[in-house]
């Protein structure tokens, strides 16, 4: 099937927490992907934009989107939490992705991904995790503040942290550390039965590639594969890395598509 004729579609969905949400969409053949983004990332990032084009070039319905807070969608950055992105996400498949899908998830989406997986249950046919980052607000955000940091959240309900992918740093609330504290995945099994493909980079500094291990270990899925790459970083972005991700979904796909 050619991709003659397709194009992506931007519309706007009402949310259940009364913001408008940005979403673009490209028919094609089921399943449908759907891409969920990171933390403070959009739908115009580096892997949503070579997926978009993968997608079109096969003719494969796809769909990103911003959370309430990024890119173009309406909502303030600070209000959002991990149960609040996550009801975005599932605002958009239910209004938008009727149908079979396989879930791609970077950093925070892969979090986002799996809680989606478990609402949406037989509709979600495989996941695919790009640096996975399941539990970081209690794993990762809470371990690296030093104690004055800590204390700043406490106070103020807010602390202003940097990274090595992000030099003008970003806030952290209370809200949000409180809220992942819930939504924790990792600490018992994950019921989710769908293969699994999970990417992860050796040299990532913001998630460690254990988290991956983990993440394969707390599945109760069968079909769990993960790749490490020795040299990749968090972004997973080179044109190499992109290329890994494409092979992994067209196999994920010719997988599903077997069940």
């Amino acid at each position: 099937m050619g991709s003659a004729g397709l194009s992506e579609k931007t519309i706007w969905v009402s949310g259940t927490q009364g913001v408008s949400l940005a979403v673009r969409l490209l028919a094609g053949q089921l399943p449908r992907v759907v891409f969920l983004g990171g933390f403070r990332s959009d739908m115009d990032g580096t892997k949503a934009q070579y997926l978009s084009e993968w997608c079109t070039k096969r003719s494969q319905a796809f769909l990103r989107f911003d959370y309430s807070g990024h890119g173009l969608s309406e909502g303030q950055f600070e209000e959002g939490t991990i149960s609040r992105w996550t009801t975005d996400a599932l605002d958009v498949i239910r209004a938008q992705a009727a149908g079979p899908c396989v879930l791609v998830g970077s950093s925070m989406g892969g979090w986002i991904m799996l809680h989606v997986a478990l609402a949406l249950g037989q509709q979600v046919k495989g996941l695919l995790g790009v640096a996975a980052a399941p539990d970081f607000t209690r794993d990762l955000v809470s371990q690296e503040m030093d104690d004055a940091q800590r204390e700043e959240l406490i106070t103020t309900g807010r602390v202003h942290l940097r990274s090595d992918y992000d030099p003008e740093g970003y806030p952290i609330t209370e809200a949000l550390i409180s809220d992942g504290e819930t939504q924790c995945l990792l600490d018992g099994p994950v019921r989710i039965s769908a293969p699994v493909r999970l990417l992860q980079g050796f040299a990532d500094t913001e998630v460690p590639w254990r988290t991956a291990l983990r993440l394969s270990k707390a599945l109760e899925a069968h079909d769990v594969r993960v790749q490490l790459l020795k040299d990749g970083d968090h972004r997973l972005s080179s044109p190499a890395q992109l290329n890994l991700l494409g092979m992994t979904l067209a196999e994920l796909l010719e997988t599903v598509s077997q069940d």
